[in-house]
């Protein structure tokens, strides 16, 4: 009887599971491979011809502007997963500690709300807001302080990654605090820890899995994004993304671009693959 109830649950939890991995099969499976492919594809006369050749790979992969370009969209998705986290966990701590469950509801339902709006609106805002006769500009000359360039800049960048991923890494870190057991904290207080070493010997810890997958989202989402680094940033210096599409317009090298591809999926899989191991790493 336990064999079949054993075989039973199985199948039962397999034909649950089957839609989702035949849409990953699908919808990524299949279109990474296809791209992988791609890339050994040659151009010739601006046409593309199939083929297995790894020209693209070695012109690609020994070219400085690459590197260049993948250091810096690696850091720059680094210091934005660094500040957004930061800035989100003293939100996501009073929103979990200090206000009441309608509260976080509403504060929650006001986070989502930006997703009902197209990124791209909000980075067109954004230049509004961060040009050099901008709203900021403005207020700082009521200041008597000169006017700042924040636009086609390095912070015009991280701006618009924060605006991409900091309601998103709120959110998780709200609710994976949430659910942290308050009998652990008010252990810790009457054992005579502060406020700042309960936060970072009991809080954190129990929540890691929550900061940590809030991280690799906002990481995830700086990485692979076109339009702040472009709107924003101005392009200079290009990220991994503005390379692709430059690389395409450069004689319909979409091989090339498809190497460029490759290696940013690459790095989220290993990224991704070591914080989610780091998440669920029990303590020894």
């Amino acid at each position: 009887m336990a064999s079949k109830t054993s075989k039973g649950l199985t199948w039962y939890a397999a034909t649950w599971r089957l839609p989702n991995l035949v849409w990953q099969f699908l919808f990524f499976v299949v279109p990474l491979a296809f791209l992988f492919y791609l890339s050994f594809w040659l151009v010739r006369n601006y046409r593309m011809v199939p083929g297995f050749d790894s020209v693209n790979w070695v012109k690609m992969l020994s070219k400085d502007y690459f590197w260049d370009a993948y250091y810096f969209t690696f850091c720059m998705a680094l210091v934005a997963t660094v500040i957004t986290s930061c800035i989100a966990f003293p939100c996501s701590y009073g929103l979990a500690f200090k206000t009441s469950n309608a509260t976080r509801r509403w504060a929650i339902f006001f986070l989502i709300i930006p997703f009902f709006t197209s990124y791209l609106v909000r980075i067109y805002s954004w230049q509004v807001i961060l040009a050099e006769n901008g709203v900021i500009n403005a207020a700082l000359g009521y200041l008597g302080l000169n006017p700042f360039i924040m636009l086609n800049t390095v912070v015009g960048t991280l701006v618009g990654y924060l605006t991409l991923a900091l309601p998103l890494v709120v959110i998780l870190q709200t609710l994976s605090l949430s659910n942290i057991d308050r009998s652990l904290i008010g252990a810790a207080e009457n054992l005579g820890c502060g406020r700042l070493r309960v936060v970072f010997t009991v809080i954190i810890p129990l929540a890691k899995i929550g900061l940590i997958v809030g991280a690799v989202f906002c990481f995830i989402l700086s990485f692979g994004d076109f339009v702040s680094p472009y709107y924003l940033g101005g392009s200079k210096p290009p990220t991994l993304s503005i390379l692709i599409i430059d690389t395409t317009k450069s004689g319909q090298q979409w091989p090339r671009a498809a190497v460029v591809a490759v290696s940013m999926i690459l790095t989220l899989l290993v990224v991704a693959f070591a914080a989610v191991t780091a998440a669920y790493r029990k303590r020894t």
